[in-house]
């Protein structure tokens, strides 16, 4: 621009609830990350619009979860089928995962509007149709890929996943849909609802639509990065998406209990910029989605998703200027 400062951005849309928690006890999967999450982006002072997302219905979720899994989140019972995604059942974590799905579709459908928008909760790249694993219920991401496809505002979509476990039940529910795409750089093998620090003996075989890029065991940033710089562009050139969905895990830090790699804060952050600033320089919508980190201290995990949420901004912004 000539004569005058380019406007800046709006604030970006970012979905959370104090209804994403549930009581789930001594557990390795942090759930309070997420209102520290949200408390951190409050206190950044950039430039943030927290909203409540409503919960997902029952309609979204049949279009990609079986009636049967349903109930028994619903309901209980069967016990071990409510408990398959590692979580103690209760009727607060029952509202909970409908509540943290709602706001993967709800940061969908401000991303189509405004570019780039975030949910403050997980993807649940583990969930398959029939029953959880991973401490994912219902995949949000396929979702809310389904919902956006339903109401005809995407005809096709990416995921990217770049939590440190394969996004197995992501992959398994694109095997049915030849419209959704998935990328997945990660560096634990995840089988039979186990995860596994060695990728080198295990990797999932590449399909039509879900690619698979484990990272070698002792990776620091360097190798990490080229890893996604050589594959996000294929794989965007290869699935012509509307709309892209990042999974962007803090377990891939170096301080992570399941994590071989050696990954920084720094390099995280640098990961999240370069994903950001190839969907925006490809005017390609982006919603980002917390997921993994179960270092003990857990400021540090939510030092990882802030950033996530700081490179966002500076993508956003870095647009803006280049009109």
């Amino acid at each position: 621009m000539t004569g005058a400062a380019a406007a800046a951005p709006p604030p970006i849309r970012v979905f959370h609830s104090p209804r994403y928690f549930a009581d789930i006890g001594q557990h390795v999967m942090p759930m309070r990350k997420f209102a520290l999450v949200r408390e951190a982006i409050e206190r950044s002072g950039l430039p943030a619009r927290i909203e409540a997302p409503e919960p997902v219905s029952d309609e979204d979720l049949l279009r990609v979860h079986t009636p049967e899994y349903l109930r028994a989140i619903a309901t209980g019972e069967p016990r071990a089928l409510a408990e398959s995604q590692k979580f103690p059942w209760s009727p607060e974590l029952a509202g909970a995962v409908r509540y943290t799905n709602g706001g993967c579709i709800a940061a969908t459908f401000a991303a189509l509007e405004d570019g780039i928008a975030g949910n403050l909760a997980s993807g649940f790249h583990h969930a398959h149709a029939a029953r959880g694993e991973g401490f994912c219920t219902f995949n949000g991401l396929v979702v809310a890929l389904e919902r956006a496809r339903a109401e005809g505002r995407i005809r096709r979509g990416l995921v990217v996943d770049m939590d440190l476990h394969y996004g197995n039940g992501t992959a398994s529910l694109l095997a049915s849909r030849p419209w959704a795409f998935g990328l997945s750089i990660y560096g634990n093998w995840y089988k039979q609802n186990k995860a596994y620090r060695d990728v080198d003996g295990e990797r999932a075989p590449d399909t039509e639509n879900s690619w698979s890029v484990p990272v070698p065991n002792g990776s620091g940033g360097g190798e990490y990065l080229d890893l996604l710089a050589r594959h996000l562009g294929p794989a965007i050139d290869r699935a012509e998406p509307d709309v892209i969905l990042y999974q962007a895990g803090a377990d891939p830090y170096r301080e992570d209990p399941y994590s071989p790699l050696d990954l920084t804060h720094d390099d995280l952050r640098a990961r999240d910029e370069l994903v950001f600033r190839t969907a925006q320089g490809r005017g390609i919508p982006i919603v980002w989605v917390l997921a993994g980190g179960y270092t003990p201290d857990v400021s540090r995990v939510v030092e990882v998703h802030l950033n996530t949420f700081v490179a966002a901004v500076r993508a956003r912004e870095a647009q803006a200027l280049r009109g």
